[in-house]
């Protein structure tokens, strides 16, 4: 181990591993690095407080310093709540939580694990209609005060399963692509999927085989799945209600935008953690949740699904 490495492990154990990027760094370990390198100061981590920055300048032997403003507040510790009457189940805030505190499923209600939650953040901005707040939970004790060594090293623990769980669906993902690309040979059709029969062997339809007029007419009138007005009056329903939350949201955030109290931790980011933010948008894109002042609205959902607007 080199001696940065060295250096950036020490460090490392000194940060509280709330995985914020307030620091502008993708992670705890990232802005270790940076700072055993050289490459960013020691008073950039708003978790660690005054005393995290008192804690990295002795190890360092370096002065004390006042935490830079520039990447946040030292603050009483956080934790996420998630409204239900809100929550249309996007899974955005899921992607975004870097210790895998929030669990849910789509179009399904989320909800946080307390103990896992760590204040960070990151759920709040990808949330497309504001149902996602921080609420402080330890009293005026801020920073180090609010946090403890064996919570960080829990996060620690819970950060790295998640990014190993994120690297094995990504070679999971890469398998079946590398398996898929070698059963289609160039110029080929795809082999038939396992247990349906093979399309070369089926019987050319007859005349007689196919309906023509009116049977078709029947036919399809008995096939087609019937979509109620009930059903749609409920989608309607929903529809509206998620474009009003969307509404909501749009004028909360740009009140904070403009007394400069928006999020701090989704500017001069990291190009890794960019990269995620530009993923979770153009997902909230496909999903149909823009978030542009009400030009756009969510895409309609299905007249089968729950009416409930926490679906």
């Amino acid at each position: 181990m080199s001696e940065v490495s060295a250096l950036a492990q020490r460090i490392d154990a000194l940060l509280p591993q709330t995985q914020c990027t307030k620091c502008g760094y993708a992670g705890c370990r990232p802005y270790a690095e940076a700072i055993a390198s050289g490459q960013a100061n020691y008073n950039q981590c708003p978790p660690g407080g005054a005393e995290g920055v008192a804690r990295i300048a002795k190890l360092l032997g370096r002065p004390v310093i006042p935490l830079n403003p520039e990447n946040g507040a030292e603050r009483a510790r956080p934790r996420a709540f998630i409204d239900e009457s809100l929550c249309i189940g996007c899974t955005l805030c899921i992607q975004a939580c870097p210790v895998d505190a929030i669990v849910g499923a789509a179009k399904q209600m989320h909800t946080v694990i307390e103990d896992r939650c760590t204040g960070c953040d990151l759920c709040v901005p990808p949330c497309p209609v504001d149902c996602i707040e921080m609420i402080p939970v330890t009293g005026e004790r801020t920073g180090w005060n609010a946090w403890s060594q064996a919570q960080a090293d829990q996060a620690r623990t819970h950060f790295e399963a998640h990014q190993a769980r994120l690297e094995k669906d990504k070679a999971e993902r890469e398998a079946r692509l590398a398996a898929r690309a070698a059963r289609v040979a160039p110029g080929t059709s795809p082999a038939p999927a396992a247990g349906s029969a093979d399309i070369h062997t089926q019987p050319a339809a007859t005349a007689g085989d196919v309906p023509t007029g009116a049977a078709r007419e029947t036919q399809t009138a008995t096939t087609a799945p019937a979509v109620t007005d009930e059903a749609a009056a409920a989608a309607a329903r929903k529809q509206a209600i998620i474009q009003a939350a969307l509404e909501r949201a749009r004028q909360k955030k740009a009140a904070l935008a403009a007394e400069g109290l928006g999020p701090k931790n989704t500017e001069n980011v990291s190009a890794s953690v960019q990269a995620q933010i530009d993923e979770a948008e153009a997902r909230r894109k496909r999903l149909g949740l823009h978030d542009d002042g009400g030009e756009s609205s969510p895409s309609a959902p299905d007249a089968g699904d729950d009416t409930k607007h926490r679906a």
